[in-house]
């Protein structure tokens, strides 16, 4: 069932006039390239990517309840390694078995499902040629003692090749000891994804314990993040997957007493942000080539409120110039019509024409 303006604005609550009739006045629209019907040949087919890689890209614009209107909702579920089995499918058990995390992505009518080379390629015969796939190629697993924090390699791009993937996706922990490494790998890997015809997302994460300083996490600073995202496009990924910046002024946290972090200009908190939500996130998209890369926010965790919090990301994220949402652990932490009914009420903000770029 879709969702009309007057209910998803009553889902946003004390926040809907803050949300809907914000203003963005620090990096003007009309320098983005927005997402649209026709992104594919307006900014996609500009670039060194070759014919098969714009046949994957159109097909991932083109499926689910999103095709033909340049936005994407995507249903992300790589947590059984990520966070373990256990402990992410222990609400909805049934997700254990791949083919379930496919149905709901179709049920769902998501553009994609990213998932493992163990999920997809489980059920590859039976759905590739139904929904596109993304196969998620590096992971941060959990078992090591003590636990570390690392994207280590599962897979070869030729698998997902050969599994018919319309796209990879990678994660890349910037910030973090070994993400030389990581960048190097992730490189490599998109660019031989790009010579075999698939499309790549990168999940472009801050990691380090020094980010959370003064009881403040600029995990999820508007700067840092920012610059992700930048070093992510400078790596020729298509699709940038960012967390919905919450604070700024990473680079001024880390900056104090005898530290020497990065390089800052006073600028990006005077002219190129505020402290509102869209504006945070449009920087986001500037950093994204100014949109030529799409960029998409993650759903975030399971709460208490996931149906209005997924509204307000979306929001956000259509009104700063974003590109989707992917979410994954509030739509499959619960029954699948419950899960469905998420990504749909997702869609529909990206489908209600009242929604605007702000």
């Amino acid at each position: 069932m879709a969702h009309n303006h007057s209910e998803l604005t009553e889902m946003l609550g004390d926040e809907a006039e803050f949300l809907l009739n914000h203003q963005c006045r620090t990096i003007a629209r009309d320098q983005l390239c927005l997402p649209g019907v026709d992104f594919v040949d307006k900014v996609y087919a500009l670039s060194d990517r070759n014919n098969r890689v714009l046949v994957n890209l159109e097909r991932l614009f083109s499926h689910g309840r999103l095709g033909g209107t340049g936005y994407m909702s995507i249903l992300p579920v790589d947590q059984g390694v990520e966070h373990s089995g256990g402990a992410s499918f222990a609400k909805n058990p049934a997700y254990f078995d791949p083919e379930n995390i496919v149905k709901l992505a179709m049920e769902g009518g998501c553009n994609a499902v990213v998932s493992t080379f163990g999920v997809l390629g489980a059920v590859a015969r039976k759905y590739a040629h139904k929904i596109p796939f993304v196969v998620k190629i590096n992971h941060n697993e959990l078992l090591t003692y003590p636990n570390t924090f690392d994207q280590i390699m599962f897979g070869t791009i030729d698998q997902a090749s050969d599994m018919g993937a319309a796209a990879v996706g990678a994660t890349i922990y910037f910030g973090a000891d070994n993400s030389d490494r990581q960048i190097v790998e992730v490189a490599r890997a998109f660019a031989y994804a790009h010579e075999l015809g698939m499309a790549t997302i990168l999940w472009c994460y801050m990691r380090n314990s020094a980010f959370k300083t003064g009881g403040v996490d600029y995990h999820v600073a508007a700067d840092l993040t920012g610059q992700a995202n930048h070093l992510g496009v400078t790596l020729q990924a298509d699709i940038i997957k960012q967390k919905l910046p919450e604070v700024n002024g990473g680079y001024k946290a880390l900056n104090t007493g005898d530290s020497s972090y990065g390089k800052l200009d006073e600028r990006i908190y005077s002219d190129l942000t505020t402290d509102h939500p869209i504006d945070l996130t449009r920087y986001q998209v500037a950093n994204c080539y100014m949109g030529r890369a799409g960029l998409i926010n993650s759903g975030g965790a399971s709460g208490k409120n996931d149906y209005g919090e997924a509204v307000r990301t979306a929001v956000i994220n259509k009104r700063a110039g974003g590109m989707g949402l992917i979410s994954g652990r509030k739509a499959f932490q619960r029954p699948m019509d419950e899960g469905a009914k998420l990504l749909n009420l997702i869609q529909d903000v990206y489908l209600d024409d009242k929604i605007t770029v702000a």
